[in-house]
């Protein structure tokens, strides 16, 4: 079937998107069942690509099972796994599935999951793997080689809108447009003002941006997440209101939610990663106030 992800960004639906992990192992049961109660919400899922250099299924199979479902998958690729050839293989793959969504980043190291000792590839950086995805869309291989049937894939790309420089991420962001991206996923954002400066000069670029959402499940977690992923802030007000909840889950579903609101007039969708709080995507959603997908 067609990229409906694509026919949304071209109809400026607010795209909602979020994300799965295929498991270590085989059993993808809580995975389908995941999928099939958030797809009502949801416009398409992230399948990711052995999540945190953790081994696990690749995603080009739950994404196929995902479409047996009637669910769009949107398979993530890393650069950290594949050289160039088997990167465009497996892309040829998907396509041939009827995969038409497709997000390249670079990827954890392999030194920060479960294989240490593992050797890190990332051949293609991931500016040069989105022109070689442009190009199997165009009917050609990296070489230039013609292709026998050429794939359809709407392309994204992740930007980081909370880096220390934030010209130089946007001048990434232009030559990853340049390179073959139609929409962006972004790091999570909890700093609504900072997030619309770069909104604002993202869009004069063209970019279609999707900006990240994880709640804030607890203190510990909203500390976790200031201190340690770079490019995020959790400001001091949203710190201090997580600090005095009496009812962690209400309160991070309020936040997600009212920072939803907030971005919807400077962004073209949100991307939920609620990593394993699937089950209180729907409340964020309605208490934002955003339809069915």
């Amino acid at each position: 079937m067609p990229s409906h992800l694509a026919d949304a960004f071209a109809d400026n639906t607010f795209v909602v998107t979020s994300e799965l992990t295929p498991p270590k192992g085989t059993d993808l049961t809580a995975l389908l069942q995941k999928a099939k109660e958030l797809a009502p919400r949801i416009n398409a899922f992230n399948l990711t690509d052995s999540h945190n250099a953790r081994m696990s299924m690749a995603p080009i199979a739950a994404a196929h099972l995902l479409l047996d479902a009637g669910i769009e998958p949107i398979l993530q690729m890393t650069s950290r796994d594949r050289n160039r050839i088997a990167q465009q293989s497996d892309l040829l793959a998907a396509s041939a599935l009827g995969i038409h969504n497709v997000v390249f980043m670079g990827g954890d190291p392999p030194t920060n999951g479960d294989h240490p000792d593992a050797k890190a590839v990332f051949d293609l950086p991931s500016i040069p793997l989105l022109a070689a995805a442009r190009g199997l869309n165009s009917g050609h291989d990296l070489m230039g080689n013609e292709l026998k049937g050429a794939t359809d894939f709407c392309i994204g790309a992740v930007a980081n809108p909370g880096a220390d420089d934030q010209d130089k991420e946007l001048d990434r962001l232009r030559e990853k447009l340049d390179a073959g991206a139609t929409f962006f996923q972004t790091q999570a954002v909890y700093d609504v003002e900072a997030f619309a400066h770069f909104s604002e000069r993202a869009n004069a670029l063209g970019a279609r941006l999707l900006a990240g959402i994880i709640p804030l499940r607890s203190p510990k977690m909203a500390r976790f997440i200031d201190e340690k992923i770079p490019g995020i802030n959790v400001p001091e007000r949203l710190m201090a209101r997580v600090d005095a909840a009496t009812d962690s889950s209400a309160t991070a579903v309020a936040i997600a939610a009212e920072t939803i609101q907030a971005l919807k007039g400077v962004i073209n969708g949100v991307h939920i990663m609620a990593i394993g709080w699937e089950k209180h995507v729907p409340a964020i959603l309605e208490a934002a106030q955003i339809e069915a997908a």
